[in-house]
């Protein structure tokens, strides 16, 4: 796996858009409209660069597959994160939507223990290359890279089927929420 740069953030923001459109959690925090793919890049954007400042964002070795992953106690305030909440609230969210992605984000705190952990924000790879098991090998090298640091990795997913796909890597579902779609909290405790 390889450390991104900035200079892979276009990379990083296709492939997640792209693996991203038709996912629910997605679609219920960006605005639906005529411009809904660009908010999709828009929120994805404002992912890599918080994991940029809080985390790590990895691609896979043949660069088909990214994970973007954040270190939320390392999460604090300062310009440049505000700054880019901002701009997530114009290009993706909305105004009308500030207050319904703030309860859910509320929701998802509650939900996660207070502990150094790697939350694991997005996975995906590049829908031409799905099912060759590059995100298989992704998700196996974040996972033991956080084994060695000793921090537990903690998730959601709003696809159903994914859940099987995390458990055959050690994850295992820990809760739920249910908004108008369900949310499902995943680790490797």
């Amino acid at each position: 796996m390889i450390k991104a740069t900035r200079r892979d953030q276009p990379l990083v923001v296709d492939i997640l858009t792209r693996s991203f459109d038709a996912n629910p959690s997605v679609n219920y925090i960006v605005r639906q409209d005529n411009r809904r793919r660009e908010r999709i890049r828009a929120l994805m954007a404002y992912s890599f660069q918080v994991c940029q400042l809080f985390g790590e964002v990895w691609l896979s070795d043949d660069r088909r597959a990214c994970a973007l992953v954040l270190y939320p106690e390392k999460k604090k305030t300062m310009f440049q994160s505000i700054w880019l909440d901002i701009t997530l609230i114009f290009k993706a969210v909305g105004l009308s939507g500030i207050k319904k992605v703030l309860k859910r984000e509320a929701e998802i705190k509650k939900r996660q223990p207070k502990l150094c952990m790697a939350y694991l924000w997005f996975i995906g790879v590049n829908p031409l290359y799905q099912h060759r098991g590059t995100g298989s090998r992704l998700l196996k090298e974040v996972s033991e890279r956080e084994k060695v640091e000793d921090r537990p990795v903690f998730l959601e997913t709003s696809v159903l089927k994914n859940i099987t796909w995390y458990e055959r890597f050690g994850f295992h579902q820990y809760d739920y929420l249910t908004l108008d779609y369900t949310l499902y909290f995943l680790n490797n405790l």
